[in-house]
């Protein structure tokens, strides 16, 4: 709601510049047309006045010193033109006088509206810029609830765990349960820290990489290996579709082990149902080694594709409330991916979202002279 009134605060505050830029560029339009129309007019009054005192100039004038005097006339008043006994202003002279006050008229009717346009653009994008600072600090104002949450929740939880084994003597069953449920805390505390010093260190330019060419099968199996029973005990179901060829591709096992597990923490999170299947699919195209992770959860808006990838972004209001995260996964992703030397991208499907990585076949030297020094 405060979001909406603000939104409608900027859009209100726009209308009313815009309509007073329109306004001024109007009054500025109307003044100029008047002010030029009056000099037309200003000037044909003046150049009448004076053919009529040279007219009486030149008929006091004798004969004899016409001659003398028609050249002092030429030179001061150009144009005027001298036809025996009449003297008029010239035609061609007045045409000419009034057109180029017309050119200048015409001169600024172009240059208000190019000024409208450039003020217009200004405000836009100040405009633009204000709303994504606002927006850039409504989402870190949700990481930090988002954090505190995070952080709380497993702290809370091994607090009453380890209180419980303290005051109470338990079967060594139900101790081992306790135990194993704390040991999973203690692990999501990890990934939680883990992902917010890898943040850290690429948001300050430090974020490091050891490539090693290595098959990207293997690696995927490792990774998936490892987490499988983690992904299993929240229902999902992993269905893991190797190439049938290896796959060299310049990885640091740590890095990539980070981006293939927020990728599936992704798929599953936002996998609201009971049945939660997710396909890693591996295949080579073109020279590149690509990877897909795809889902059956609530899939993706098409014109947030982008901007999921960047840090603090999390899809949709009521997802974000009732799913855990802290909206680092996917630029974690998109960052190390790139470090990597490889690129990402989102799919929205009709049920569901994909995402497709790709890395380039054997790019080992490439991949070290991206690492930072």
């Amino acid at each position: 709601m405060r979001r909406f009134f603000f939104q409608h605060r900027v859009w209100l505050a726009f209308g009313l510049v815009v309509g007073f830029l329109l306004v001024q560029v109007t009054w500025w339009l109307t003044f100029q047309r008047n002010y030029i129309q009056q000099n037309i007019e200003y000037a044909e009054t003046a150049w009448l006045q004076e053919a009529a005192l040279v007219q009486r100039l030149w008929a006091a004038t004798a004969p004899e010193e016409r001659p003398a005097l028609l050249a002092e006339l030429k030179e001061a008043f150009p144009h005027l033109e001298v036809d025996g006994e009449r003297v008029y202003v010239r035609p061609e002279r007045l045409a000419a006088y009034r057109a180029e006050q017309m050119r200048y008229l015409r001169m600024f009717a172009f240059e208000g509206p190019v000024f409208l346009l450039v003020m217009l653009l200004g405000l836009y994008l100040i405009g633009r810029s204000l709303r994504r600072e606002h927006e850039y600090k409504r989402r870190q104002q949700n990481f930090l609830m988002a954090a505190s949450h995070e952080f709380r929740t497993p702290l809370s939880t091994l607090r009453l765990l380890a209180q419980t084994l303290q005051m109470r003597e338990l079967p060594r069953e139900k101790a081992l349960s306790y135990l194993t449920h704390m040991t999973h805390e203690i692990d999501r505390l990890e990934d939680l820290t883990e992902r917010l010093l890898a943040t850290s260190r690429l948001a300050q330019g430090l974020g490091r990489v050891e490539p090693r060419l290595e098959d990207l099968n293997q690696a995927v199996g490792r990774c998936l290996a490892r987490q499988q029973s983690a992904l299993q005990a929240r229902g999902a179901t992993l269905y893991f579709e190797p190439a049938p060829l290896p796959l060299p591709v310049a990885l640091d096992p740590e890095a990539f082990a980070l981006v293939l597990s927020n990728l599936l923490e992704n798929a599953v999170k936002y996998s609201p149902g009971p049945e939660k299947p997710v396909w890693v699919r591996l295949r080579a195209d073109r020279g590149q080694a690509v990877l897909e992770v795809e889902d059956r959860g609530v899939g993706l808006p098409k014109g947030e594709l982008e901007q999921i990838f960047e840090p603090f972004y999390r899809v949709g209001d009521e997802a974000t409330r009732r799913t855990r995260g802290l909206g680092l996964g996917l630029y974690l992703v998109k960052s190390l991916t790139e470090l990597l030397g490889g690129r990402v991208r989102a799919e929205a499907l009709p049920e569901g979202s994909r995402f497709v990585l790709s890395f380039p076949l054997g790019a080992l030297d490439a991949a070290l002279e991206r690492r930072p020094a």
